[in-house]
């Protein structure tokens, strides 16, 4: 029966967070390449900066649109799951659901600034602030939730509880 199939969900939670580092990484690497320091003539200088500013953008927009995606599907389902399984965990849901909150607030400045053309350095601060926030984020809801997420029941599908990297 579908309802009663068992997910390992601490063990899907960390393979996200892994997926979600991986993809911040990509993101931090296109920044650094972004530079556009090479002296070719000014065609192919700017053929080279557009095709970096294409990856850039592809490369960060793509980390955005993951870890946004997953922390709406833990508002949405993994948490509310999670609080009828375990009322006395809604304090730490309510810190995690605050931090997802901050995150996407970075999120939209970090956007923001690819937009409107901010130079690597702002970039790079932005993306160094959004690593620090999710990284203090990921440690605490993994020491707080993964032994509760051992023996999470749901029929809901790994991506509906942990978004779109899942």
């Amino acid at each position: 029966m579908e309802a009663d199939r068992l997910i390992a969900w601490d063990a899907e939670l960390r393979a996200v967070h892994a997926r979600l580092r991986q993809s911040l990484a990509i993101a931090r690497a296109a920044v650094l390449e972004g530079d556009g320091d090479a002296a070719p003539g000014a065609g192919a200088l700017r053929d080279a900066a557009a095709a970096a500013s294409a990856d850039l953008l592809l490369y960060c927009t793509g980390f955005c649109v993951a870890l946004d995606g997953h922390h709406r599907s833990e508002d949405a389902g993994l948490f509310p799951a999670l609080v009828a399984d375990h009322p006395e965990l809604r304090p730490v849901v309510g810190k995690l659901v605050q931090d997802h909150s901050m995150l996407s607030h970075l999120l939209l400045q970090f956007r923001g600034a690819m937009e409107s053309g901010a130079d690597r350095g702002a970039l790079e601060r932005h993306l160094e602030g959004i690593a620090a926030i999710m990284e203090s984020h990921f440690r605490y809801e993994e020491r707080e939730l993964l032994g509760p997420l051992s023996t999470l029941r749901s029929a809901a599908t790994a991506s509906e509880l942990l978004g779109p990297l899942a």
